[in-house]
């Protein structure tokens, strides 16, 4: 399993491709393409390296995860993979828009297309993404464990050296602090973990310096 990584928006969302090497079988993760410039880069590497979409994915739905939803949908006609907790932040997504004072685009509502629960695989080719609940930042969030890649993409649940924060609609920090714990600290130490913004780390250096956990 391959994953390539592009920082997109004001916010800096990590967007994530990740992919099967022999089928090229490809999931988005967090498309936060939100002008044609990043759009542009983002479909030069995905032509490039001939992958093939066939899974959209968001960690949870806050506006700055969903700004490319609708440019991947419409170019590589996939919908739509969540939790289907964080539906009610989809549905509010214009709301999102006028908090953090954006205009014009992201006014339509994100669907969720394919719902997905703890436990659940996505097949990429042979090789598949376990989905783990992680609720705490926002009630949906999930996180994307590859075994075989040896890595994790854990939304804006887990950072290098900090959690998400848990002050915008649904966020609850205690919640979140068990998610961690139970669902992302018992990966195996070495695990490279893949957060929604900021550098990557792994689960041993959480474990033994997050001043949060």
């Amino acid at each position: 399993m391959k994953i390539h990584s592009f920082e997109f928006n004001l916010f800096g969302v990590n967007t994530y491709l990740i992919w099967d090497e022999l089928t090229l079988h490809t999931a988005v993760v967090d498309p936060g393409m939100s002008n044609p410039a990043e759009c542009e880069e983002f479909s030069r590497f995905v032509s490039d390296n001939r992958l093939d979409i066939v899974r959209l994915i968001d960690t949870h739905l806050h506006i700055d995860h969903t700004m490319g939803n609708e440019y991947v949908e419409a170019t590589y006609h996939v919908g739509l993979t969540a939790h289907r907790a964080d539906a009610p932040l989809g549905k509010m997504r214009a709301a999102q828009a006028r908090a953090f004072h954006l205009q014009g685009a992201h006014d339509t509502p994100v669907k969720i297309n394919i719902e997905v629960n703890m436990g659940d695989k996505i097949y990429l080719g042979k090789q598949w993404l376990d989905v783990i609940e992680v609720p705490g930042h926002s009630p949906g969030s999930i996180a994307l464990y590859s075994p075989e890649g040896g890595f994790v993409v854990t939304g804006d649940a887990l950072f290098n050296g900090s959690i998400g924060r848990t002050d915008l609609a649904g966020g609850d920090h205690a919640t979140l602090i068990r998610s961690i714990r139970s669902g992302l600290l018992t990966l195996p130490p070495d695990t490279m973990v893949y957060p929604g913004h900021g550098p990557s780390t792994t689960i041993a250096r959480e474990i033994n310096s997050n001043p949060f956990l």
